[in-house]
């Protein structure tokens, strides 16, 4: 078991009605215009998924959605959210049976475990499924950190295939490849570091403001992977204030409002979540409609 997953591979938003319900159909319509705009994978139920709001149902219904509409064009992951070890492992082996080509897994969400526990519970989580598996590392956000010399000590089970490194210090991936090498393939979860990790070495970027934007996204994977590097420095240089917007609090509800300007999909989040109003909207809208505005041309894809 060895899948090398490279490209982009986009964090996709599940889309919702006004009244919180799911809707597939919108969900499977992003879903096509993503796989369109050339990635290489498409990642479901993750945090900009709103994983943790989702009922269990509900998460194997967008599971199943992704996996249908991509056809086997692209590979179809799902992120791994659940509360304990053994529901973890009941939700890996589930979308393993609807179709999944793996999971992108960080240690539980709802407990700050020490690094032991940590450990136990990404190698317990692999032995209980038979899907590859993408660690995520977040500390940023959940608290949790798997720095290198874990990541060295987990290179034992052939089932952890590659890393989500979103610590948000780029010299990780340096860091990363002098300790395994190449045993990983290396993702960069953190949108507006995207340009560093690029030149540092990396093999496929988690994408999540790119999903409003897709064929701008995915024209600057493809430069760094060219070494155009002025054009891809451009580029960045306009989307930056976009691509910042995936790391806030809100960043759901930032994003889900770009998709809704780009006409990809509509704001609605599920509860806690409320959508941004007041200054704070007008702020992150004058951002988005700017960003419009400048919209860079880019060369359609043949």
């Amino acid at each position: 078991m060895k899948p090398y997953w490279t490209g982009v591979f986009p964090a996709c938003t599940t889309q919702l009605k006004k009244d919180q319900s799911i809707d597939l159909l919108a969900t499977a319509r992003h879903f096509e215009v993503l796989i369109q705009s050339g990635v290489s994978g498409l990642i479901v139920c993750g945090s900009l998924g709103e994983n943790q709001t989702l009922d269990p149902d509900e998460k194997r219904a967008v599971v199943k959605c992704a996996i249908e509409t991509a056809k086997g064009r692209v590979p179809v992951l799902s992120g791994v959210a659940e509360s304990s070890t053994r529901a973890a492992i009941c939700y890996v082996r589930d979308v393993e049976q609807l179709g999944a080509a793996g999971v992108m897994l960080m240690p539980a969400m709802s407990y700050k475990g020490d690094p032991r526990e940590s450990m136990t519970y990404l190698r317990a989580v692999a032995k209980g499924g038979g899907l590859p598996i993408m660690i995520y590392n977040n500390p940023l956000s959940y608290a949790n950190d798997i720095p290198p010399a874990l990541i060295v000590e987990l290179a034992d089970e052939p089932k952890f295939v590659a890393i989500k490194e979103s610590s948000g210090d780029p010299r990780r991936i340096t860091e990363l490849r002098n300790a395994v090498g190449d045993r990983y393939a290396v993702f960069t979860g953190v949108d507006d570091l995207l340009l560093e990790a690029a030149i540092l070495g990396i093999d496929g970027w988690v994408a999540g403001t790119g999903i409003a934007f897709p064929a701008e996204n995915q024209r600057l994977w493809e430069l760094t992977r060219a070494g155009k590097w002025d054009e891809a420095r451009a580029l960045y240089r306009w989307f930056q204030p976009l691509l910042k917007l995936d790391t806030h609090v809100h960043f759901i509800q930032y994003i889900k409002l770009c998709e809704q300007q780009t006409g990809l999909g509509s704001e609605w989040v599920r509860a806690p979540r409320l959508t941004i109003t007041g200054d704070e909207r007008k702020a992150v809208l004058k951002i988005i409609r700017d960003g419009i505005s400048k919209r860079p041309k880019v060369p359609k894809r043949k």
